[in-house]
């Protein structure tokens, strides 16, 4: 090992520097420990901040202070006192490990491409049971799942298994369901393909790789697959908790959020996104977990430094209460015999890379080389044997001190808390495994290991058991049984569980937006103001207002939504401490304890996290509410488009408004503003319903169904709805156009020239073409129909399409349908709406043509896709659509060649 004490750039030294008169040092020791005893701690924190602030007025350098000895935070006097049977959870634990790793290692004995993980669950075990036991609360009894009352718990992804192999031992999940681990389909793989049932695929015996409520919808409660996206929506969700209660809607009180997450999860920009949001606004129902093994999967996750003082120094630096759980109760005496710190001094110039070293080798390599280094630590441990020293536990893997680190946390106010548990990765897994760099992925064990592991945690299985890799679930009257069904039933029930249903909302009548539909008179409106005013509206309604979300990130001026500042208020856990600048004016900025709206700043990924724990409300609390999220088209689906996957695996409902969208509608703004593409990526979304209305009674249709779909007939879809800011006059509905904007298609305009002119007797037959126009451009695809009328003498019909996404997936749909059903198929929208008409078919959008390209299959005859491919640009909005060939003049050229190209 390398001797860091000779390095200037240690971490140890770097923040230590050499003793200069330890007998001062001494003497300054003794007197501060006089004042504590004397006068206790409050009177030596006080006398410390004034030092402190002496010493900056005498510009005198300040050593870290983020940072605190590498050692449990919780000392040995102040720990609470283990509470459950020592014993009984120790064999609860190691059955779970065992059944945990059966999982992985009998499906990848079955079929070597399935894949899974063990390691991560042997280092997180006893850190997920002590929560089981102790901790994660369920709703009380009597109580529907997941309603007030019960703990929200997000887990670490690659610990699925020790979560399903719990379940197992409580009857929640089959020894079946067990062997069926990452085979979902139900489909055996020789099954011929007419018998597979697409439908009901996903409903198989088998348990998803990773917590995924879409493909176990009664299970688990939040998707935490994609590596950090758990921690910040977990401090949002804690946020809205307040925010539920600061309200009044529901008492949320008592209630915790747990997150557990991975150290190397926390290089995720979203892992620490909210770290000063929570801090600021005082979340003390969240408790965060870091399982520090110090390894991610190809290696250290800091080699060369130490990540958990690092994480320490920047929760501490955002505001958090931390809490090291560092040593188990074998270091206790190590550190109490420790009179000159040499032990401290050790572990602080101990590297990551070091740590995860010794994690994978014996007592006998860590006396040689940890404890040999220095005279003093040698003789610490003369005592102990190599085996002893083997033993030596680190704090993430003893109960005693876990629960000790959940109880502070559980306890703490005014902050939210961050426990840095301190693991070993393949925890128990010996050489095969424990500390190793390839530890991440093994998936298979030898007789050797399996027995091995057997020995390591004193499990009844027999040889035959270990080569079967048989799972074991003791007796139902074992008292290993009787003390996990005890220690649920004291919790309220059993975690985690989720539930779809929630009380129904009555939604308003279609007839309530009236003024919408009857159109603007003349005036000129953008759609995003007529979002504004049916939002407005909605607020105003008896049941459904007060369940609304309004959600921004800093842009709701932009959106004209300033009107509602003072009409319901910004949501503030603190009111409003201030006077604002604009305070007389009509429309000032007012924030309020009960404030609706949430106004998330610049953090488009904290706002749609917001979204989601709003829009899965009905889930997580029992109680439905109705989010409508308003950004900038361009900064949803490109840059959070993981979390929106994240809202569709936990089928979220509420609606995410693409305001200012398209490519050519926000001029000026150029390249990194305006959006091409966003509903290309919605349609690859299942449960996402996405609509691209160009006039204000198409947005009132379109949201006043989808509030029925989701909040009376509670389907779990969400909606994306792009509205722009370009003002033109807004027409009324069309008699009998309901059902086509639905749908995603419906006749606008018919030419005038139809029928016009005799198709027989030698006079030449009318050309004919079909416009099919998409938000924005449905305007210039009307007024190209005049040119190709009146120009051209070719006659234009246009179809408004208010959603490619929904026009491809009834085209899919019936496709389906023919295919199983040869003797009664079925036409799709598409055919039915242009399968009784002639002539080419012309397609434009304000987005990339692959969009329009999405209903090709089912278009009859030629069809040309126009869109705005390429990079955005600043101008005008007229040259912007010339530039990219989707104005009127460029929409008829295709046209007209079109009709040359059919002749």
């Amino acid at each position: 090992m390398t001797d860091l004490s000779d390095l200037g750039s240690s971490a140890f030294w770097r923040v230590n520097p050499k003793d200069s008169d330890a007998q001062e040092t001494r003497e300054w020791l003794e007197a501060f420990d006089a004042l504590v005893e004397a006068e206790g701690r409050e009177r030596a924190t006080y006398l410390l901040r004034r030092l402190l602030d002496h010493a900056r007025k005498r510009r005198v350098q300040l050593p870290p202070v983020l940072n605190t000895p590498y050692r449990n935070s919780v000392g040995l006097a102040d720990q609470a006192q283990f509470p459950g049977n020592l014993d009984i959870e120790q064999r609860l634990s190691s059955i779970v490990r065992w059944n945990a790793l059966a999982m992985v290692v009998r499906a990848n004995r079955a079929y070597p491409e399935l894949g899974g993980h063990i390691a991560s669950y042997a280092s997180a075990a006893d850190l997920f049971e002590v929560g089981f036991n102790h901790f994660f609360r369920a709703a009380a009894a009597g109580e529907r799942k997941g309603a007030a009352g019960g703990d929200l718990v997000y887990f670490q992804p690659h610990s699925a298994t020790g979560v399903y192999a719990r379940a197992f031992l409580e009857g929640r999940l089959s020894d079946e369901q067990l062997a069926h681990y990452r085979r979902e389909t139900g489909v055996a793989d020789d099954a011929p393909a007419a018998s597979v049932n697409l439908a009901s695929a996903h409903k198989g015996l088998g348990l998803s790789s990773y917590p995924h409520p879409w493909l176990m919808p009664d299970f688990w409660q939040f998707p935490t697959g994609s590596m950090g996206l758990g921690p910040i929506q977990a401090i949002y969700q804690a946020r809205f908790m307040k925010y539920l209660a600061g309200r009044g809607i529901l008492d949320t009180a008592g209630r915790k959020v747990w997150a557990f997450a991975g150290d190397g999860e926390m290089d995720e920009p979203e892992s620490l996104a909210g770290l000063s949001l929570a801090a600021r606004e005082g979340l003390d129902n969240l408790i965060v977990v870091v399982n520090c093994n110090l390894q991610r999967l190809d290696g250290p996750v800091r080699g060369n430094g130490s990540v958990i003082q690092e994480l320490e120094g920047l929760y501490a630096g955002a505001g958090w209460n931390v809490v090291k759980l560092l040593w188990g109760s074998d270091w206790d005496s190590l550190f109490a015999r420790d009179e000159d710190g040499v032990l401290l001094q050790r572990l602080h110039e101990t590297v990551d890379g070091e740590f995860q070293t010794y994690a994978a080798t014996d007592g006998r390599f860590n006396r040689e080389h940890f404890f040999n280094k220095y005279p003093e630590l040698r003789a610490l441990v003369a005592h102990m044997s190599d085996d002893d020293i083997d033993r030596l536990r680190r704090g993430g893997h003893d109960p005693v001190k876990i629960y000790a680190a959940y109880h502070t946390a559980a306890q703490h106010r005014g902050q939210p808390t961050v426990i840095l548990a301190q693991t070993k990765k393949g925890y128990g897994m010996g050489h095969w495994g424990q500390g190793r760099m390839s530890t991440h992925q093994q998936k298979k064990l030898d007789l050797e290991a399996l027995r091995a592991f057997r020995e390591r945690f004193s499990l009844p299985l027999s040889d035959e058991d270990i080569e079967q890799v048989r799972f074991f679930k003791p007796a139902a009257d074992a008292p290993e049984m009787q003390y996990l069904h005890a220690r649920r039933r004291a919790l309220g029930g059993y975690l985690p569980a989720r539930s779809g249903v929630a009380p129904k909302l009555a939604v308003p009548a279609l007839a309530q937006f009236a003024r919408i539909l009857e159109g603007s008179s003349g005036r000129e409106q953008s759609t995003t103001m007529v979002f504004v005013q049916l939002l407005a509206q909605l607020l105003k309604d008896p049941v459904l207002g007060k369940r609304i979300v309004p959600i921004v990130a800093d842009e709701a001026r932009t959106f004209g939504m300033q009107t509602l500042f003072r009409q319901i208020g910004i949501y503030s856990a603190f009111g409003q401490l201030y006077e604002p600048e604009d305070h007389d004016e009509l429309l000032y900025y007012r924030e309020a304890k009960d404030g609706q709206i949430l106004e998330e700043g610049i953090n488009e990924a904290g706002a749609v996290s917001s979204w989601i724990a709003a829009a899965t409300s009905y889930s997580a609390h029992g109680t439905p509410m109705l989010p409508f999220y308003a950004f900038y088209s361009m900064f949803g689906f490109q840059r959070i488009g993981d979390l929106i996957w994240a809202a569709a695996d936990s089928r979220s409902r509420g609606f995410l408004i693409g305001a200012t969208a398209g490519r050519t509608t926000l001029a000026g703004e150029g390249l990194q503003h305006q959006d091409g593409a966003s509903h290309l990526s919605a349609s690859t979304i299942e449960n996402c319903v996405a609509y691209d209305p160009c006039f204000g009674y198409e947005l009132a249709l379109i949201l006043q169904d989808g509030m029925r779909r989701m909040l009376e007939a509670q389907e779990d879809v969400f909606y994306y709805v792009t509205v722009t800011n370009e003002n033109y006059a807004q027409p009324p509905l069309p008699a009998g156009a309901e059902e086509g904007i639905l749908r995603g298609m419906y006749r606008l305009r018919q030419s005038p020239l139809g029928g016009a002119f005799p198709e027989t007797g030698g006079a030449k037959k009318i050309p004919r073409v079909r416009l099919l126009g998409s938000g924005a451009i449905l305007r210039e695809a009307l007024a190209a129909a005049d040119i190709l009328d009146e120009g051209y003498g070719i006659a234009a019909d246009v179809w408004a399409v208010t959603s490619f996404t929904e026009l491809r997936r009834d085209g899919l749909e019936c496709e389906g349908w023919n295919r199983a059903h040869p003797d009664d198929l079925r036409k799709s929208w598409v055919e039915q709406c242009l399968g009784n008409t002639g002539g080419p078919v012309i397609a434009a959008s304000d987005y990339v043509r692959a969009v329009a390209d999405l209903i090709r299959a089912w278009v009859p005859g030629k069809y040309v896709a126009l869109g705005t491919d390429g990079f955005g640009r600043s101008d005008t909005r007229a040259a912007l659509r010339r530039f990219f060939g989707v104005d009127a003049h460029s929409i008829a050229k295709a046209a007209v060649r079109a009709t040359q190209l059919a002749d």
